[in-house]
């Protein structure tokens, strides 16, 4: 008689956690605020006066190249009334100049003038700085941070060697995109750390794979899922995904990064940024094939993400079971949430 321990049965996490708004605010505190969360390209504020301006779940912040060379991180938010100072993505800028009232900020974030103001009482410049957020760089990616609870490179964990013999400082971003689609970020990163769904929701991704052979494994820190690929496929047959939100998939001569970034509890955010070896126009037509390839797949999935959130906003499914073949990833994901609420 054998004594070995039975498997586990692990269970989908309660619907109820996907639907919440105040659950959406304690992830918003102990995930969002609280990790490094992918801004884009590290080029895109390369020199002195670049900017790139994102939201973190709701929060608007942005990175700025100092004229003395120094990258600084802000909140982008007027400490006036609380008007958004930069417009989303990237651009170019002497001081920050706030389009509501004209309060303007150095790029060290001092507050440099409060026109019209009036004296009775004064404006003091040095009590109303910008609120700074942390930034820090890795092998060409730009991270931002509210309140980190380690280190990026802690957060990562061990992608850092996975990734070691990938020439990503050789890649330059060249397209980006935005795709938007009424889920909650927890029901679309469930479908992306796992290929169980790719048969049924990917008829010619399933047909571009060896799927006998799709692997999924958990390391600290990410997700890595392997596949080989059959001949014309654009992907290379690796995609990951890191904790929290963000994702890292593979192609020949380039890589696409992206961030899941949810907005409300029932409507996500995914932010793509493309990066290729080879930049020349003769490039653009199989650059475009990836691009475009990606975006088709990824529009697949926010169809059934979408109805899978209604059924759980609706109240109409229960927690089911987990393949211990197919859903490690899952598993692995919905624990780091579960630890995250637990605190």
């Amino acid at each position: 008689m054998s004594l070995d321990t039975p498997p586990v049965q692990y269970l989908n996490l309660d619907p109820q956690l996907y639907i919440r708004d105040d659950i959406f605010q304690q992830e918003r505190r102990e995930i969002f605020a609280r990790t490094w969360q992918f801004m884009g390209p590290a080029q895109s504020v390369a020199a002195p006066g670049q900017y790139l301006a994102i939201d973190i779940a709701g929060t608007p912040v942005f990175a700025i190249r100092g004229r003395d060379g120094s990258l600084r991180g802000f909140k982008n938010v007027c400490r006036h009334r609380g008007a958004k100072l930069l417009a989303d993505g990237h651009g170019e800028c002497g001081l920050i100049v706030c389009p509501y009232h004209k309060w303007s900020f150095a790029d060290t974030g001092r507050l440099v003038q409060a026109p019209w103001y009036g004296k009775d009482p004064a404006i003091i410049p040095e009590d109303w700085p910008l609120e700074p957020v942390q930034i820090a760089e890795w092998r060409g990616l730009l991270f931002a941070s509210l309140d980190p609870a380690e280190s990026l490179l802690d957060q990562l964990g061990d992608l850092p060697a996975e990734l070691a013999d990938e020439p990503m400082e050789s890649y330059t971003a060249t397209d980006s995109a935005s795709v938007h689609f009424d889920a909650n970020w927890k029901i679309y990163t469930d479908n992306f750390v796992e290929g169980y769904h790719i048969p049924g929701t990917h008829p010619s991704f399933y047909a571009a794979i060896e799927f006998e052979a799709f692997e999924t494994t958990a390391h600290n820190g990410f997700v890595k899922m392997t596949a080989p690929p059959k001949q014309g496929l654009f992907y290379r047959g690796k995609w990951l995904w890191m904790w929290p939100n963000w994702t890292l998939s593979l192609f020949d001569g380039g890589m696409n990064v992206s961030r899941i970034n949810p907005t409300s509890p029932h409507h996500t955010d995914q932010h793509y940024h493309f990066f290729f070896a080879d930049t020349a126009p003769e490039a653009a037509e199989a650059r475009a094939k990836s691009v475009d390839g990606t975006l088709a797949v990824v529009k697949e999935d926010y169809t059934v993400c979408t109805e899978t959130h209604r059924n759980y906003a609706a109240g109409a499914y229960t927690s089911g079971p987990l393949s211990g073949r197919h859903e490690k990833g899952v598993q692995y994901f919905q624990e780091h949430v579960a630890r995250a609420l637990a605190r």
